[in-house]
């Protein structure tokens, strides 16, 4: 190959690379994080295929559940995984046990435990390890359709010279019973919440 045709080759080359790059920045969302309960400031949500156990997610919550932003969690359950509920309430995924259903909400609210059964085709269980979230272990979320899960969350780095560390507030923000959300910024990023109240989350009292 001439000279001439390598560099049009790798100018055509760079062309898709720049192409491609654009469409995924163009699917990619940023979500800041006004969450206490995770580590980071906020997150990039890029395009996910097949969601696979251990993956940081941003999902949809049900509607009825009004959260004004997406929850943040992780996939702890694929379709055909079984799950469980003993009578303290503990929850196990295929004989994991993740943690205990609350019977309330710390604003009172009653709280039911997901039913022992089978997650569906498509469908998923999602989970955050702090007691306080709001995830599959209780009935008003459940398993999670794919089609409400938005993307693969990464956490962002802080950024110390423009004074950007950790997560934006403290558990002192939210008066007893209010919930921890990730706000959406007027520039385009999205709000998400994770663990104890997170994005609309209520927070559980034992």
């Amino acid at each position: 190959m001439s000279g001439a045709g390598a560099r049009r080759r790798w100018r055509a080359l760079a062309a898709c690379a720049g192409l491609v790059a654009l469409a995924w920045a163009g699917l990619s969302r940023v979500y800041v994080n006004a969450s206490w309960s995770d580590g980071a400031w906020g997150y990039l949500v890029l395009p996910l295929g097949k969601p696979e156990l251990g993956d940081a997610v941003l999902f949809a919550p049900p509607a009825a559940l009004g959260a004004p932003v997406p929850y943040l969690k992780t996939v702890r359950g694929l379709p055909g995984a079984r799950v469980t509920v003993d009578a303290d309430r503990m929850v196990a995924v295929d004989g994991v046990v993740l943690g205990r259903a609350k019977e309330a909400a710390r604003d009172g609210r009653l709280l039911e435990a997901i039913a022992a059964g089978v997650a569906p085709a498509a469908h998923y269980y999602l989970h955050a390890d702090h007691a306080d979230s709001h995830d599959s272990r209780y009935a008003e979320v459940g398993f999670v359709p794919r089609e409400r899960i938005l993307g693969h969350a990464v956490p962002l780095p802080d950024l110390p010279w423009l004074g950007i560390e950790g997560p934006l507030v403290t558990a002192e923000d939210f008066p007893e019973g209010a919930s921890a959300e990730i706000g959406t910024s007027d520039a385009g990023p999205s709000g998400a919440g994770r663990d104890g109240g997170e994005s609309g989350d209520p927070e559980a009292r034992p």
